[in-house]
């Protein structure tokens, strides 16, 4: 089991950016098995959907949705004194549609599904406390 920290959200106009940030680590301070696919979903307002935003292996391979490609990057590091690992998404050029509460994963990089009851039963085993993204027109 892990445990996930994200930070880096906040309200921004329209065409702005934010980096946010995830800190994986083993619970109760285990080593965090640095081989896992890290992943980013998030929440709407107003919505139990969670979207799938963008994905990360181990190796680098990446996967976006559809609505994100081309403005948000996935990006992935290892602190090697402590085997936490840290994950991040770089959004840029953010749009209104972009608003909702942000959560990562380790997770693994699915093809093809939008929301995560596409994939029936499969979740992950668990998830950090979300970071707020609002975006105003």
């Amino acid at each position: 089991q892990v445990e996930l920290v994200e930070s880096g959200g906040g309200s921004v106009q329209a065409g702005g950016s934010l980096r946010l940030s995830c800190t994986a680590s083993g619970y109760a301070g285990r080593r965090f098995p640095t081989t896992y696919s890290m992943a980013w979903f998030r929440q709407a307002p107003g919505t139990e959907e969670r979207e799938r935003v963008a994905c990360i292996e181990n190796g680098g391979t990446t996967e976006y949705a559809d609505s994100v490609k081309g403005r948000f990057t996935i990006s992935q590091e290892k602190a090697e004194e402590n085997a936490k690992k840290m994950l991040h998404l770089q959004m840029n050029n953010l749009k209104p549609e972009d608003t909702a509460m942000y959560y990562c994963a380790a997770f693994v990089c699915y093809r093809d599904y939008v929301n995560l009851r596409d994939l029936g039963n499969i979740r992950p085993a668990s998830w950090g406390q979300g970071t707020q993204v609002t975006v105003s027109s």
